[in-house]
């Protein structure tokens, strides 16, 4: 990879955006995440820029969820298994057994 960005100046400027994104997820400094769309902004690459524009859509969120340790995760498995479930069902059952398979069912 340092061969490729000895040879383009684009391209090591890209990687370099890249690990300073990397780490602002690692260290989990959100705060600092206007300053590098600002300067994904004043990139050549348009993908990254791009990348920059859709991030500022939603910059508050997009802060909290790099800083705070909350995550989502077990509400998503239980939505996962209840759209399991539904979906082994359709058309099989009623709803009462649907309800009672997720509510009465062990994890």
């Amino acid at each position: 990879m340092s061969k490729l960005c000895q040879s383009s100046t684009e391209l090591k400027r890209t990687m370099s955006l890249v690990k300073k994104f990397r780490g602002l997820i690692e260290t989990k400094t959100g705060n600092e995440l206007n300053a590098w769309i600002t300067e994904a902004n004043h990139s050549v690459i348009e993908e990254l820029k791009s990348f920059a524009t859709g991030l500022l859509s939603d910059l508050p969120s997009i802060e909290n969820a790099i800083n705070l340790n909350w995550r989502n995760g077990p509400v998503e498995g239980n939505v996962n298994k209840s759209k399991t479930v539904k979906r082994q069902m359709y058309g099989r059952a009623s709803f009462d057994l649907l309800r009672n398979r997720l509510v009465l069912a062990p994890d």
